[in-house]
């Protein structure tokens, strides 16, 4: 059994086929840049950044929506990296400027206080992510319809991460291996990655997010390059199976549909939206679907896909920076134009 001083080493003096790596989970990004591996790695190795980010995948419509919602008088209730994402105009921070209420908070559940306290106002919630946190947004419907709080609607731009993959191979993407996801698969499992590594003789690894979970994902991608195995090197949290209690709570409440992504274009089925029969708790999620830069120069779609390093976009560093981003991938902590600029990224 390989140690990890073996593994570092083979993945330091690794000459075979070039090697183009994608970490499709943004907690992946930045866990890569805190734990110094780029610089552990051969040159014939390039990390990029992929479209596992939810803040960053977000659309400019979806923005523009909460932002006239709350000029109409609702309470925004939203996570803290929403608020500076750019729409094609304003931003949840500019319109929180003029007055209108943008409230933040740590827990989706945290809106349901919000609206016992104030029961004649209204209040939208920005449900934003992945399959790891739907199952949240489930409970909170849960609470909602259980209670039948009038008051409080979900604004919904939830996405799944096996079709826009399937999207990127079908584009031409050019990725060797994947990293697949830890906390997503924790919900999913790993078994829906297996269709599209065979189908692309593609290789994933599941990774935690430990240097030493890293590296021994990396290892095995490089180890299977060109072979459609997935390999799970998580298998404290992640079966193959995944938590099917927590897709059964997702099913009740919400349904796939088609999904608009930053920089992506709508992709079919990689989406949930409210079932029909809890559509009155909508704010208008569907139709969502124009993407208008709020700076055209913007390379986020080419960063998302691989095509782009950050550190290649002209606005990168200069006009674009974490206190004035001109796309959403330079706003959360986990976006990979943000984690290159805190960390002084400029490895592939």
């Amino acid at each position: 059994m390989l140690t990890i001083e073996d593994i570092r080493h083979r993945l330091q003096t690794y000459d075979g086929p070039p090697m183009r790596i994608m970490e499709v989970c943004g907690s992946h990004t930045d866990a890569v840049a805190k734990n110094g591996i780029p610089s552990l790695l051969s040159d014939r190795i390039t990390l990029l950044s992929g479209p596992g980010c939810p803040v960053c995948v977000t659309t400019s419509s979806y923005i523009d929506r909460l932002v006239e919602l709350a000029r109409q008088g609702k309470v925004i209730v939203t996570f803290g990296d929403l608020i500076r994402v750019p729409g094609s105009r304003d931003s949840l921070s500019a319109v929180r400027g003029e007055g209108c209420r943008v409230e933040m908070v740590y827990s989706p559940m945290d809106v349901i206080d919000m609206a016992v306290a104030e029961p004649e106002t209204e209040f939208v919630f920005a449900a934003v992510g992945f399959e790891t946190t739907a199952p949240v947004y489930a409970l909170l419907m849960e609470e909602i319809v259980d209670k039948n709080r009038s008051n409080v609607k979900l604004l919904t731009a939830l996405k799944t991460m096996p079709e826009v993959i399937t999207q990127m191979l079908s584009d031409g993407a050019p990725v060797d291996g994947f990293l697949a996801p830890g906390h997503v698969s924790v919900v999913t499992g790993y078994e829906c990655f297996e269709p599209i590594a065979k189908k692309y003789d593609i290789p994933f690894a599941v990774s935690g997010f430990t240097g030493e979970e890293l590296l021994g994902a990396l290892y095995s991608l490089i180890s299977h390059r060109g072979q459609g195995v997935v390999t799970n090197c998580y298998p404290s949290v992640v079966t193959r199976e995944g938590n099917e209690k927590a897709k059964k709570a997702v099913g009740i409440f919400f349904q796939k549909c088609s999904a608009a992504w930053r920089g992506l274009g709508r992709v079919s089925d990689s989406g949930y939206v409210l079932r029909e029969e809890y559509r009155r708790w909508d704010a208008g999620s569907e139709g969502l679907v124009q993407d208008e830069k709020k700076n055209p120069a913007c390379c986020c779609d080419q960063v998302l896909t691989g095509r782009m390093r950050p550190y290649e976009c002209p606005l990168y560093g200069k006009v674009c920076q974490p206190m004035n981003p001109q796309g959403a991938c330079m706003v959360s902590t986990e976006g990979s134009c943000y984690s290159y600029f805190i960390n002084k990224r400029k490895d592939g």
